[in-house]
């Protein structure tokens, strides 16, 4: 048991950094470990992906609110976009968690690797972004639409919804500092709703493993939350340090080495 505590502080720890460095979140690797932590703690293969989605998503809550706190005090985090799209990433989220619930686990397997490979390659290319592709303010039915999309792809994959969020913000000619202080806002919102509801509907389940609340596992969660609570203001103020472009690559071979571990267990 010491070992998979270490597990989920190690994993914490990383996530934490991740989400505050570069706006993606840490599901894209808490996911991937926790598939293959609880195979070998052999919970049941058929609610493993779902527990592990919603055990990310719980996380993310805190991970979120600390990097927001880093950012916002920074200036960087942009709030009247954020509540234009909070709505539809809350509603979103729900939907996201009900399709999980439905969905089987191999099939929630493959959509987690193809996304995070295509996440991947988007981060290594750094293919560049078209500055003002929406043209003008906000509106709420953009960001209704909008919203509600990448709500509910972040939650069917366990994520914060960044490696959906910044891009968008992007093609609204978004500084890109403000775009990853937005998104880790959007997180919130996105983990809050997706939690819940991952919790509602894992509550008729019979072979959940001890201290668990529907699909969501109360010792990952915590080991994880008290590391990633530390290292996410930590990766926030290295965003405003470091070379960004350079850490996205490196990022990108970590990300593909976590599909192939979700392809392969």
């Amino acid at each position: 048991m010491f070992e998979v505590a270490l597990i989920y502080l190690l994993l914490g720890a990383f996530a934490g950094i991740v989400a505050g460095l570069l706006g993606v979140g840490g599901g894209l690797i808490i996911v991937p470990v926790l598939v293959a932590v609880f195979q070998l703690q052999s919970f049941d293969p058929q609610i493993v992906m779902q527990l592990a989605l919603g055990t990310s998503l719980a996380t993310i809550v805190f991970t979120s609110l600390s990097s927001v706190f880093a950012h916002h005090r920074r200036g960087a985090v942009v709030w009247g976009m954020v509540v234009k799209l909070a709505p539809g990433m809350l509603l979103g989220a729900m939907i996201g968690a009900y399709v999980a619930d439905i969905a089987s686990g191999e099939l929630l397997k493959l959509l987690f690797a193809v996304f995070e490979v295509a996440v991947a390659v988007y981060l290594f290319i750094g293919a560049p972004v078209a500055a003002n592709v929406f043209q003008g303010a906000l509106k709420w039915t953009e960001s209704l639409g909008v919203s509600v999309a990448i709500g509910t792809i972040s939650a069917v994959l366990g994520i914060g919804g960044g490696t959906l969020t910044v891009p968008y913000l992007c093609l609204r000619d978004t500084k890109i500092r403000q775009a990853i202080a937005v998104s880790a806002a959007c997180g919130i919102p996105i983990a809050v709703s997706g939690a819940l509801a991952y919790c509602f509907f894992g509550l008729d389940e019979a072979s959940l493993p001890a201290y668990s609340s529907g699909f969501i596992y109360w010792p990952a969660l915590a080991g994880i939350v008290a590391a990633s609570l530390i290292t996410a203001p930590l990766g926030a103020a290295l965003a405003h340090r470091l070379p960004v472009a350079i850490l996205r690559k490196i990022f990108s071979v970590v990300l593909i080495v976590m599909a192939s571990i979700m392809v392969l267990i």
